[in-house]
């Protein structure tokens, strides 16, 4: 069942779980995927958590106590993600370290009401760091223009950062600008630059709902050939902007003081149009040095009959300009899609927050112990 899983990880892909829960974890269905599916790393999100504590399974016990000790429902809900993050790093911690601390890790995202607030956003990110309190640990910021400058102070403090929620080309450079300014903000601090690892969060299925609904509201047949080539093209251009700047002079710099790259991290990779192969955004989004977090649905749809043929990022860049330029021509604004994405992406994480919040208040009160 895992060879093209095999394949994928042979070709420098390493394969993430974009799903968490303590059930996952009690049961040894981590451990398993670990050992079985070539899963090397976790990602999580404020709609994973909603969806894994409501279920309850796994948390009663822990509820229990927060409500004897009467917190607030927003500490219970960082003591209860956090022991999931901290119990799921340990899980993944001989991942981490037989691979020098590049794989191995499992993100936790910042309060997401935090997106438009560069203060908040690092201070909650030291506090998740401090929570967690394991080497293997991801705090995940959203690239909104205040997590710009978050992101680049966060990394000039020392801390692993995933940042989250990239759609565009320009804002992507920015991100990786932002790592950069932050690894000379470490370097100039003195701190071990090999230490410090990054991720970048590139959205890929999203970009195709938006456009191909665009598509057919326009309707024509040259605009209904274009549908499911945007969000490759897309993301095959990050790689592309990625090659640039991690073999410019700058980065040569940094990387001579023990830096690392911040690798392109494929998000959103599970098909939302059955029309499409439901392993698309794994198989044409081969390339070395990425990560893709998948969903169990798009693991198991790959592990099963994914055709993993080489590389499928280099040499398509010329394609993949000339399908975005194919696009603007029939009339699809680029500008305006990646800012509604961006904009509904910390909208949805913000409800679902709002959602958890209210479900584990719930809870709080269901098992606080009676008065005597």
């Amino acid at each position: 069942m895992t060879d093209a899983l095999k394949r994928l990880s042979d070709e420098g892909v390493a394969i993430w779980l974009d799903d968490l829960s303590r059930k996952r974890i009690t049961s040894g269905n981590l451990a398993e995927l670990i050992d079985s599916s070539h899963v090397v790393g976790v990602t999580t999100n404020p709609s994973i958590f909603q969806k894994a504590i409501s279920s309850g399974e796994g948390y009663e016990q822990q509820v229990t106590d927060l409500a004897a000790r009467k917190v607030t429902v927003e500490e219970a809900i960082r003591m209860i993600t956090t022991a999931d993050v901290r119990d799921a790093a340990d899980v993944l911690r001989p991942v981490y370290d037989s691979t020098g601390g590049q794989d191995g890790r499992v993100s936790i995202e910042v309060d997401p009401r935090l997106a438009h607030n560069k203060l908040a956003t690092v201070a909650e990110a030291k506090q998740l760091a401090w929570l967690v309190d394991r080497p293997n640990t991801f705090i995940k910021i959203p690239a909104t223009k205040a997590g710009l400058p978050a992101i680049t102070e966060v990394i000039g403090r020392g801390i692993s950062v995933n940042v989250t929620l990239i759609f565009s080309l320009q804002r992507y450079r920015e991100v990786m600008d932002a790592y950069l300014s932050g690894l000379e903000k470490a370097k100039e601090s003195g701190l071990d630059l090999a230490q410090i690892r990054s991720v970048a969060s590139f959205f890929v299925s999203r970009v195709d709902t938006e456009i191909d609904k665009r598509l057919e509201k326009i309707g024509t047949d040259e605009a209904k050939a274009l549908k499911g080539k945007a969000a490759l093209a897309n993301a095959r251009l990050a790689y592309q902007a990625y090659e640039e700047v991690f073999s410019s002079d700058r980065w040569a710099a940094l990387e001579n003081h023990g830096a690392h790259r911040q690798r392109p991290l494929w998000a959103s990779t599970g098909v939302k149009d059955p029309a499409y192969p439901d392993t698309m955004y794994v198989t044409e989004l081969v390339a070395p040095g990425t990560v893709n977090t998948m969903p169990e649905a798009t693991l198991e749809a790959t592990a099963d009959h994914g055709e993993v043929t080489g590389d499928t990022i280099r040499g398509t860049y010329e394609q993949a300009k000339a399908d975005l330029d194919a696009l603007a021509a029939v009339g699809i604004d680029y500008d305006d899609v990646v800012q509604l994405l961006e904009d509904e992406g910390v909208e949805k994480f913000e409800q679902a927050w709002t959602e958890l919040l209210d479900s584990t208040a719930a809870e709080l009160e269901r098992l606080a112990p009676k008065e005597a």
